[in-house]
């Protein structure tokens, strides 16, 4: 007699018991998958690059960030494979930059690709780096919506807004050397734009309630 594989599968189905290291979707095992493996890409990209940074201040931002990644990518690759609390919580990334932008666009030689190692610049750093850390944004987002395991999830939704920080840091570094410039709008049209919507009303109460009078 041939035993179903899937049996254990439909008990637990119907018992609703899982151990925790097993508590995980078929979905959230593949992309989880992807958000580690991109993780582990992101700071070997780092690693090889460094060497080659000359500003101080990049390899300062590169350096805090890799050692934030590298803990980040410890418990959630912890609490992945137990389905439980990592041994300490996601903490939060504080970034060195102001929040000032340089607004406007100045004529610049047109970027082309490099033909050799030896050409590499903090401005290609720089944009490696913010590359790897508005993917690895995108990538946690799109897991945490396909995670079941409640812990999994939360670090990785609380994972997303370092992500997001450590991009803003590295696109004021490189707007602040004119590396990216960011244009704006004319006065009238940004105007149009910020008028454009208006607060509503909020409902207090019951919200199914529909009596008009």
């Amino acid at each position: 007699m041939t035993q179903n594989p899937f049996g254990q599968t439909h008990q637990n189905m119907h018992t609703g018991q899982v151990p925790p290291k097993m508590n995980h979707g078929g979905h959230e095992l593949f992309d989880v998958h992807e958000v580690l493996n991109a993780a582990v890409g992101a700071m070997n990209q780092a690693v090889l690059l460094r060497p080659h940074v000359k500003d101080p201040e990049l390899l300062d931002i590169l350096d805090r960030q890799l050692r934030f990644m590298q803990d980040e990518y410890n418990i959630t690759v912890e609490c992945f494979k137990t389905g439980q609390d990592p041994s300490h919580p996601t903490q939060s990334y504080k970034m060195k930059q102001g929040n000032d932008y340089i607004y406007g666009m100045k004529q610049s030689q047109p970027k082309k690709p490099i033909q050799s190692a030896n050409e590499i610049t903090d401005e290609i750093i720089s944009g490696f780096l913010l590359a790897s850390a508005k993917a690895s944004a995108s990538h946690k987002t799109v897991a945490a919506l396909e995670t079941t395991n409640p812990v999994v999830r939360r670090v990785l939704a609380d994972s997303v807004p370092n992500c997001i920080e450590m991009a803003y840091e590295l696109a004021i570094y490189q707007n602040k050397h004119h590396y990216y410039q960011v244009p704006q709008l004319a006065q009238q049209d940004m105007q149009a734009i910020l008028n454009a919507y208006a607060p509503t009303q909020v409902q207090m109460g019951n919200p199914n309630n529909t009596n008009l009078q």
